[in-house]
């Protein structure tokens, strides 16, 4: 079954509601610049309460640039499965992270310099992110990936398709690329940082539909 992410959650409320609309995996933004980007206690606040209510959701800390032991640090306080390391981090970075986290994309990497990074995380699941290449942007831009060079990387690899999903395009998406699960964060909000709960609904209910 596709796996699904919402990321940018930055409430408890929102987060209850991505579990209520189906999610399997919520994603805490750690980049300052980001609209959703939220502080150590209060992403703690929220998690610490997840935890003990929902234990099979999959909580993911998004980091971009950020040195590693205070991405480690952030880990262990908000009790975070994985860290998404969105920015220009390097094979290295990656294996201090011991399979804990995984590299997000922006555009289709070359094989040689993928092959680096998987080769460092071999026990990781997802394998990797792929979003949408935009200039000055580390996620969050709207704009949608690659399909075409995902779907071949999605036969090799377990993929996390990000980039511009929403409930219009994602079963499209789903259906071209074939990954293991896909990432929204604009695509179901009312504003930034502020989740919507029918997008949400119908972000997985789209996803769902389309046989896997």
């Amino acid at each position: 079954m596709t796996q699904i992410k919402i990321c940018g959650i930055t409430s408890l409320e929102d987060a209850y509601a991505a579990i209520e609309a189906g999610t399997d995996m919520l994603g805490f933004n750690f980049y300052p610049a980001s609209p959703r980007s939220i502080l150590l206690e209060d992403c703690a606040r929220i998690t610490t309460i997840l935890r003990q209510e929902f234990p099979l959701v999959t909580l993911v800390g998004v980091f971009v640039n950020m040195p590693v032991e205070h991405a480690r640090l952030i880990l262990e306080k908000c009790s975070l499965n994985l860290a998404q390391l969105h920015g220009d981090e390097t094979p290295a970075i990656l294996a201090a992270f011991h399979g804990n986290a995984y590299k997000a994309f922006r555009g289709v990497p070359k094989n040689i310099f993928l092959d680096e990074f998987i080769s460092h995380a071999p026990m990781t699941i997802p394998a990797l992110l792929l979003d949408a290449s935009i200039k000055g942007f580390y996620g969050g831009s709207g704009l949608t990936a690659d399909w075409s060079g995902a779907s071949e990387l999605a036969k090799k690899f377990a993929i996390l398709l990000a980039g511009g999903l929403k409930p219009g395009n994602v079963a499209d998406a789903v259906g071209q690329v074939h990954p293991w699960g896909v990432d929204t964060a604009s695509g179901v909000e009312k504003s930034p940082g502020k989740k919507d709960l029918q997008k949400m609904r119908a972000f997985v209910q789209e996803v769902r539909s389309v046989a896997q």
